[in-house]
């Protein structure tokens, strides 16, 4: 019997690659959105499975969606290659930018700029 890991994976690489199959989907820039994601969830340690869950389904959907936007804005030509560098950076760079949002003075910032 298959492992339970191996299995969602086989079944989540399924359903994208018939999704992508779909008029109006970008199969290109969602393949490289779901392996830009996979590429988080599987790097990612220390965290629970719902945290996983919620990694995988914010950075495959952003990934996807940041893809034209990049196209547009850079020397990348392929959407696949543009959705699998914003699906595993956008977890990373939202991390971070809310750690030092946290931890920055906001208030001091505002009366900086008066």
């Amino acid at each position: 019997m298959a492992e339970p890991n191996t299995t969602t994976a086989a079944v989540l690489s399924t359903a994208i690659g018939l999704a992508g199959l779909s008029p109006g989907i970008d199969g290109n820039a969602l393949i490289g959105a779901f392996t830009g994601a996979a590429l988080v969830v599987v790097t990612s340690k220390d965290i629970g499975v719902l945290t996983r869950i919620a990694y995988m389904l914010i950075s495959l959907v952003m990934g996807y969606l940041a893809a034209p936007e990049i196209v547009n804005a850079t020397p990348i030509r392929s959407t696949g290659v543009a959705a699998f560098f914003a699906a595993a950076l956008v977890i990373t760079l939202t991390l971070q930018l809310i750690a030092r949002l946290k931890t920055a003075d906001l208030l001091s910032f505002l009366k900086r700029g008066e």
